[in-house]
């Protein structure tokens, strides 16, 4: 099929890597069945590397708070990105629009619904957003990560199928690498991290948490950790006088590899942190962004923790003195990390994109 003649597909998504993440996963699996795609975000993912043929920056905003002035900024912003999402759409003729969450979905759904242009909505999270809500009744379709998500109207249950949440190719790459539970006096490694942006709580109280540990298991202790740049100094200086090995940066560029290698894993609940935890198999103590409006980060945790590839704790109950005694427990008992990984793995769906492909083919009719 030439590219003159080949069926294009336009992808939105915020700027973030929860909603970044899966449609990439989305893009790859689409070109590979010869369908040309587009993005369109906002600024934010202005210089990220997307596997798109062209990048389109849509105006847009976050609904916040109830300030009458903010209010109306937001919605002039929504109004400019819909009227040029309406352009866009009427000049690249997309055969379907996908929308992957947040407020920079609004305008170009929006306007392919009022086009008349088949589109697919993806909810990454266990609990639909508050953009996604306000978008569902439009659509044609909603793809869903889990097989139950909280909250729905019943009027919308025949839109729904469930894909899961596609992954990265790196994340399907670092799939293919077993879990090994760590056998007697070998190191343990520990993967420490807080999503895309880093989370202090992360360098508040893990460290404080390694103090507490017993002296052999100490010594055992290899961490990696992800850390803001104004903690690194601190979290550095805490592993340096306990004599533990550690590497501390703020970004790790090659995460799902070295998620493949942890034996057990520390983190924040997003979905895209979920999906790959469970396409990749590991065991995990996860803590769900506390104050969300949706809880999305807890519901996402408790799908984990269910299948018993997870345990959860809520910020509130994250101490040093809980997360020590959870790090004794698991660590010192190689069979419970063996059977959290391997529940973390029946949990995950690795064919979500092709699947999600599947799905927007057939509601493009191409």
């Amino acid at each position: 099929m030439s590219s003159a003649s080949a069926p294009l597909v336009l992808l939105a998504a915020g700027g973030t890597g929860g909603h970044l993440f899966p449609a990439e996963a989305l893009a790859v699996a689409l070109e590979k069945r010869g369908v040309i795609v587009d993005l369109a975000t906002d600024h934010r993912a202005a210089h990220y590397k997307f596997p798109a043929r062209n990048v389109h920056l849509i105006p847009s905003a976050t609904v916040r708070g109830h300030n009458p002035i903010a209010l109306a900024k937001t919605g002039i912003t929504l109004t400019l990105g819909i009227a040029k999402a309406w352009s866009l759409i009427g000049r690249i003729k997309p055969a379907a629009v996908v929308g992957f969450g947040g407020y920079p979905t609004v305008p170009p759904l929006l306007a392919a619904s009022w086009r008349g242009v088949p589109t697919v909505l993806h909810e990454q999270n266990g609990v639909m957003g508050r953009a996604n809500r306000a978008l569902a009744s439009r659509v044609t379709a909603i793809a869903t990560s889990f097989p139950k998500l909280t909250r729905v109207d019943p009027a919308l249950e025949r839109k729904i199928m469930f894909t899961g949440n596609p992954v990265r190719p790196m994340v399907i790459e670092a799939s293919r690498t077993p879990y090994v539970a760590p056998a007697d006096g070998e190191k343990i490694r520990l993967l420490v991290f807080g999503g895309s942006q880093g989370a202090r709580v992360m360098s508040e109280i893990v460290p404080k948490a390694i103090e507490r540990i017993p002296a052999p298991l100490l010594a055992r202790l290899a961490i990696v950790q992800q850390a803001r740049a104004e903690d690194i100094a601190e979290v550095q200086g805490t592993y340096a006088q306990l004599g533990v090995a550690a590497e501390v940066a703020p970004f790790f560029a090659d995460l799902p590899a070295r998620m493949a290698t942890a034996h057990l894993i520390i983190g924040r609940s997003g979905a895209s942190t979920v999906a790959e935890l469970s396409a990749i198999g590991r065991p995990s103590i996860l803590v769900p962004l506390p104050h969300a409006l949706d809880q999305d980060q807890f519901h996402n945790a408790g799908v984990l923790q269910d299948a018993g590839g997870a345990v959860r704790i809520e910020q509130r109950d994250f101490t040093p003195e809980r997360l020590a005694a959870e790090l004794s427990r698991l660590t010192t008992d190689p069979a419970a990390l063996y059977q959290m990984a391997q529940a973390a793995k029946s949990a995950g769906a690795p064919d979500a994109a092709e699947r999600l492909a599947e799905l927007v083919i057939k509601i493009a009719g191409i």
